[in-house]
């Protein structure tokens, strides 16, 4: 199958590395896969190119609707002829159905990447175009029951795809990393908390913070190492210096080493004030950390309460530290269980062999519908 991948942008988000980690199986698969992003490239992007996936960008302005994207579009997709166009995130998703107006395609998948995507007008949008798209997937049951209750895809459209994961990736670590990456960071034997993510509303990064300023009145021999970067770090450095935790506190930057990163801590913690299907969670699963979350969209399909983890409310300071606080008062034998069971969770469900199996599954049916009709 010759497959166009149209995405919203192809930054460092988790939608964005999801639909590379696709377009990279699919193209070992046998399939001819070509990647177009409406934004200009980012990250992805070029590690896209640089793994030899034909990408491009039609050079769009984030939030600013351009006729002249689409028109270029519905010149590739006429010129390329894609047996598949699988679109990945709101504005793409409403894109790949607008270009079916003007030109024939085979096959058109949407995969929504969150639970919110929107206020009403956007939401209006997919209603109204659900008639020019012959499969939906969705990132979690969460987000599902979300859409079908608000009547925004029918459900005879939708189906839960959770995003998937290298799991073998992130235990394929050498020995000695550990303690090598932790002694770069000078860290001796102070519990590590890890959070990875940008820095944007989100992630409530500042629901982190005031937790985490709990949890070290009790257990001063913890640190906070923060991975990313966003439009809101320079508040989150400036409110973890007003709450006193300076030193305690560590601002990483981006990683390219995120598999190898994982392994210098003891926990991973995530404060969303909203999610899908974070990637992030499942790579935190994947590498073998028990986790403590916010009860969000997919965040309760990944960490199993009390088997790989602890949930706690969203916006709930007080919650979120005392179930780390939790988590650091087990054993350490009784913590690497966790992460065992979140990682052989991970593996059963969130393996991104089995994604691309469901995507390849969808796409087939499709085709066979339509040849029967």
């Amino acid at each position: 199958m010759r497959i166009l991948l149209l995405s919203t942008s192809m930054g460092m988000g988790g939608a964005d590395q999801q639909l590379l980690s696709a377009a990279l199986g699919l193209r070992e698969r046998g399939h001819e896969v070509r990647i177009v992003s409406l934004t200009p490239l980012g990250e992805m992007g070029a590690r896209a190119r640089a793994a030899g996936l034909p990408t491009e960008s039609l050079e769009m302005r984030r939030g600013i609707p351009d006729p002249r994207g689409l028109a270029r579009l519905v010149r590739l997709v006429r010129a390329w002829r894609p047996t598949v166009l699988h679109s990945h995130m709101l504005h793409a998703n409403l894109m790949a159905r607008a270009v079916r107006v003007f030109t024939r395609i085979p096959v058109v998948v949407s995969t929504i990447h969150n639970i919110y995507e929107g206020g009403r007008l956007r939401m209006l949008g997919y209603r109204l175009t659900n008639g020019l798209v012959d499969h939906v997937t969705i990132i979690s049951q969460a987000a599902a029951d979300r859409f079908v209750r608000d009547r925004i895809v029918p459900p005879a459209l939708l189906e839960v795809v959770p995003n998937g994961v290298d799991t073998e990736r992130y235990r394929a670590v050498s020995a000695g990393t550990r303690d090598r990456l932790r002694g770069s960071l000078g860290l001796g034997r102070e519990f590590a908390w890890l959070a990875v993510g940008r820095f944007e509303t989100a992630k409530d990064y500042p629901n982190m913070l005031r937790a985490f300023s709990r949890v070290r009145a009790e257990r001063p021999d913890t640190v906070l190492l923060l991975v990313g970067r966003g439009s809101l770090q320079s508040e989150t450095q400036a409110l973890a210096t007003g709450l006193g935790l300076e030193g305690s506190v560590r601002f990483v930057g981006t990683r390219e080493d995120v598999p190898a990163f994982m392994t210098v801590a003891d926990g991973y913690v995530m404060s969303s004030a909203w999610e899908g299907m974070p990637m992030v969670l499942l790579e935190a699963a994947a590498a073998g950390l028990p986790i403590v979350a916010t009860r969000v969209g997919g965040n309760q399909e990944v960490v199993q309460e009390g088997a790989s983890g602890f949930l706690a409310p969203p916006g709930d300071d007080a919650a979120l530290g005392a179930a780390m606080l939790r988590l650091m008062a087990l054993p350490e034998p009784e913590r690497r269980a966790m992460g065992t069971r979140g990682h052989d969770h991970v593996r059963q469900h969130y393996d991104l062999a089995r994604v691309v199996d469901r995507y390849e599954a969808a796409y087939r049916e499709v085709l066979r519908r339509r040849a029967g009709s």
